[in-house]
């Protein structure tokens, strides 16, 4: 396979999917391989933990955002798995949602996410077809995506309201119901 990085120009569409999915099967390879493995993971004390803080003087290392609480992770520069050293130098601090998404991403991959991101934010803002299109099916994946996380705890309060009004609120939903009503939300915004 030719060596390719986030910064090249691909002629056709079809290259561009190709390497996209080479590149998933890579991590998903790389993901199997880890599957088995037993990782002797340390936790880090208190003091370790505003050092790490501290490198970045209280910002995700990710996003650049502040980190305003006690909720973030020390995120290994270089990933344990691979080899990464349980070293206070090797860490920096992170968000949990941008830890999360960089999770196991090589860095060529994640480079293209970081880009086709910023690419169809463009398109989103500018309201171009695709844009819309693609704002529609974000808002509702991600409605879903909320539900799911929060299902063991409350239910978003405009989903609440909205399934309230339809008779839809029950322990479970068997009928996906509930999604459904998720999704006509995502639609309405």
């Amino acid at each position: 396979m030719k060596k390719t990085s986030a910064t090249d120009s691909f002629q056709s569409a079809s290259d561009f999917v190709e390497r996209l999915r080479s590149l998933r099967q890579l991590r998903r390879d790389h993901k199997l391989e880890l599957h088995n493995q037993v990782f002797n993971r340390q936790s880090l004390s208190g003091r370790e933990r505003e050092d790490i803080l501290a490198k970045t003087d209280s910002r995700c290392h990710i996003c650049g955002g502040p980190i305003e609480d006690n909720t973030w992770e020390a995120d290994h520069v270089v990933s344990h798995s691979p080899g990464g050293q349980q070293s206070i130098d090797d860490y920096l601090p992170a968000h949990s949602i941008c830890s999360g998404y960089r999770r196991l991403y090589e860095p060529e991959e994640f480079q293209w996410i970081l880009k086709l991101g910023v690419w169809l934010r463009t398109q989103i803002e500018i309201e171009s077809e695709l844009g819309k299109r693609a704002a529609r099916a974000f808002c509702r994946y991600d409605c879903v995506r909320a539900f799911r996380r929060k299902k063991h705890t409350a239910k978003p309060k405009a989903a609440q309201k909205l399934a309230a009004r339809k008779g839809l609120l029950r322990s479970n939903d068997p009928s996906g119901q509930l999604a459904e009503t998720i999704r006509e939300l995502a639609e309405d915004r």
